[in-house]
């Protein structure tokens, strides 16, 4: 018995909605996991009521009531994104220490002031001296900068920080993080569902830099960035301006589109314009190809060395608190 055409086009097109379906209420699904102000069992109440919600338009949909199927999880999911819609970002919860602060700035001529500059002395990850202060720097004097990527797991992944170093020795280190509330463990898959606010903190690099090496156990690499002194100025002037408005407007953290990558490089396309899109950008262990291919590091090195040199894994082990930690890390750096 042969199978009518408009069957198989039937059959084809509920298969599709079906899956449609699915992935939307998945979405759906793992929103509300992460948004709704419910507690066990409560939570787990509401997301089974979601399923069902599901199934129950699946099974229309394959019992010849398509479209309106169709209908009612289009309202259904309407109704949601509204929801979803409303929800805002805020500075005004319960941090973790590390991010209890943000960074702002004051800019007079070439004379900046940065109040809340990190300055942890970090005995473990959960046993800390807490200090931010407020620092002054010149950028007539502004003569380098850094991007170091620390590795925690697989090669494709890295935390990007970007290091500004002055003539009169000083050292300022940028990093995009997320801003934890009390409790709040990072998550991959949550950084999708507005579930952190965004930070950029200025730090001394003993803080930033030193404890992922040194208390967390990760692998961290320096580049020196072959960067014009005007665009060098342009970029710390960039990260003021931004850590500004985030106190003025806060922003949800995006694992994808508001990260410790993306935001400096769209800092980066704002000043000078032209940078292409890579997957290099989301897969951030391997930025530093990707700079080298824009001839944004060192020149006469290739990358494995550059890479080799650039390990301060150790050398900051080493240096642990000391005073002169940013030269000590920077020993056999190309460029430095």
């Amino acid at each position: 018995m042969s199978i009518k055409p408009h069957s198989t086009w039937r059959i084809s097109l509920q298969l599709l909605l079906s899956l449609l379906i699915l992935c939307a209420g998945l979405w759906a699904g793992v929103a509300l996991y992460y948004q709704l102000p419910l507690t066990m069992p409560w939570l787990a109440g509401g997301l089974l009521f979601w399923a069902a919600v599901v199934c129950f338009v699946l099974v229309r949909l394959w019992r010849n009531s398509l479209w309106h199927a169709v209908l009612i999880y289009l309202a259904l999911h309407a109704v949601l994104l509204l929801w979803w819609n409303s929800l805002t970002p805020s500075n005004n919860h319960q941090w973790e220490d590390d991010v209890a602060q943000m960074t702002s700035g004051r800019i007079e001529g070439d004379q900046v002031t940065l109040f809340n500059v990190r300055n942890f002395d970090w005995h473990s990850e959960t046993e800390y001296t807490p200090r931010w202060e407020t620092r002054h720097y010149d950028l007539s004097k502004l003569t380098s900068v850094d991007m170091l990527t620390s590795h925690w797991g697989m090669d494709a992944i890295a935390h990007v920080l970007v290091s500004f170093g002055f003539d009169d020795g000083q050292f300022v280190t940028f990093s995009v993080e997320i801003r934890k509330k009390k409790g709040q463990q990072f998550s991959e898959i949550a950084g999708f569902f507005k579930h952190y606010e965004l930070s950029i903190l200025a730090t001394d690099e003993r803080d930033a830099i030193g404890v992922r090496p040194n208390v967390r156990g990760e692998d961290t690499f320096l580049y020196r960035i072959d960067m014009p002194a005007d665009i060098r100025k342009k970029l710390f002037l960039s990260y003021i301006e931004q850590a500004n408005q985030l106190i003025e407007e806060p922003r949800f953290y995006n694992t994808v589109t508001a990260n410790c990558t993306t935001l400096v490089f769209g800092m980066m396309q704002h000043i000078s314009g032209g940078l292409p899109l890579d997957a290099r950008l989301l897969l951030t262990g391997y930025l530093p190809s990707y700079v080298q291919e824009l001839d944004g590091l060192t020149d006469g090195f290739d990358l494995a060395h550059l890479r080799s040199a650039g390990r301060i894994t150790e050398r900051s082990k080493q240096a642990g608190n000391s005073s002169n930690y940013s030269e000590i890390i920077r020993q056999g750096v190309p460029g430095w």
